[in-house]
């Protein structure tokens, strides 16, 4: 993937030019049309790549500039669901939110961001990655009126999944990474089916595959439920010895200024953590010394040629200016740790 040791890479998302759409929002409508906006999206991803190799990360992502949302935008780009007809339903049992309805047959009648990752790749020699929903938070993010069944539509949304990754794969990408929130909620699902169909999402892929499970991104929603979750976070505890024997190639968790016990790092033991040093919940730019501190922590349980350093979540809802500076902090202290490390090695 990449010949950079610790290599640091941003999760999803980073917050979108105000010219393009409002600032610090969620499902921010766009502020250009047409051409204009197509334009524009470009502009915009151009725009994050410079901003990533100009602070130093290794594995450069889009930074979701071209979609609004990062489960929405794949699926409405998908024949069966009706955007039109909305309903309210809960989101991972947290919050509520208007959503389409599946109402027929899901398919994909052609590729949906594998030319905006052709472009991305376009921009840049380092590595890339590319995130896609996981088939269980898009479940989670839909009235069904069709399948009637969580577990049926998982596994038609894990074929189309893995139709999408195969051509991203195709035009470059090097990292294709499923973002699955709903992991760390729908415990059941994620042991009967909820594994098994990522799994499917994840077939035949030579790219590397890595799957991001979070708390969620910095919005009050979400802040008050980890505010419910007492002292320690256990929820990796259900999910972590599932994928630690599945095919996935990389584990991406949430960690700096969280309450998740350092040791369930443990139950991936063997895989590559992508390891949420960066807190995207709070406008307080962290220091290296911080960054630096998570990722020693967590050495003790993932060994250094497997560790990314990363962020907890998408910054979308971040200033933009906040975002890049703790993109700027993520790079620094992963140099610290590096220096301590070779020189330890000499």
């Amino acid at each position: 993937m990449t010949d950079a040791f610790l290599p640091t890479a941003p999760v999803g998302s980073l917050p979108k030019p105000s010219w393009l759409a409002e600032p610090e929002t969620l499902w921010s409508p766009w502020k250009l049309e047409g051409e204009e906006l197509a334009e524009g999206k470009q502009d915009a991803l151009r725009s994050a790549v410079h901003e990533q190799h100009r602070r130093g990360i290794d594995v450069v992502s889009d930074g979701e500039q071209t979609r609004q949302h990062f489960v929405t935008t794949f699926i409405e780009r998908l024949t069966g669901v009706d955007f039109e007809r909305r309903e309210t339903v809960r989101i991972r049992d947290r919050y509520d939110a208007s959503v389409p309805t599946v109402v027929g047959a899901v398919s994909r009648e052609k590729p949906v961001f594998v030319e905006d990752a052709k472009f991305l790749r376009a921009q840049t020699d380092q590595p890339i990655k590319w995130a896609l929903p996981g088939p269980m938070t898009m479940i989670d993010t839909l009235s069904d009126r069709h399948y009637r069944s969580r577990e049926k539509l998982a596994w038609e949304f894990a074929t189309i999944l893995n139709e999408e990754a195969r051509e991203l794969e195709a035009a470059g990408v090097d990292i294709i990474q499923f973002d699955e929130p709903a992991f760390n909620v729908f415990f059941d699902d994620v042991q009967d089916w909820g594994v098994a169909t990522l799994e499917r999402a994840a077939e035949g892929l030579r790219a590397e595959t890595a799957v991001h499970i979070c708390y969620g991104y910095g919005i009050t929603a979400n802040t008050a439920w980890k505010a419910t979750l007492g002292s320690e976070w256990r929820q990796y505890e259900a999910s972590f010895p599932l994928l630690q024997r599945s095919t996935l190639d990389i584990v991406s968790l949430e960690c700096h200024h969280s309450r998740v016990p350092m040791d369930l790092i443990e139950l991936i033991r063997g895989k590559k953590v992508m390891l949420g040093a960066i807190d995207v919940a709070s406008h307080a730019v962290e220091t290296p010394e911080e960054v630096a501190d998570t990722l020693r922590a967590a050495l003790e349980f993932v060994d250094a040629d497997k560790l990314l350093p990363s962020t907890n979540c998408g910054m979308a809802p971040l200033p933009r200016g906040v975002a890049l500076e703790k993109l700027s902090a993520l790079k620094a202290g992963a140099d610290i740790v590096r220096a301590e490390l070779a020189a330890v090695r000499s």
